[in-house]
């Protein structure tokens, strides 16, 4: 599996789904799967997006690119 990303380093491509989860050094949490539209960020059918940012992603297992 892969490392990973920092958003504020890189972003991942839109429409694409990825592993998301929010890491601020202390405790991780809100990790899962959504795809990014723009500045929001969607679960991964689009159906709703989710009010907050994650702060970092990685490729899911198997899809590295």
């Amino acid at each position: 599996m892969s490392d990973w990303i920092s958003v504020a380093e890189k972003l991942p491509p839109e429409n694409k789904i990825v592993d998301t989860r929010i890491d601020d050094g202390k405790y991780k949490r809100n990790e899962q799967p959504l795809k990014r539209r723009g500045n929001l960020w969607y679960q991964p059918d689009g159906s709703m997006y989710v009010y907050y940012t994650p702060t970092h992603w990685r490729w899911p297992e198997g899809e590295d690119t």
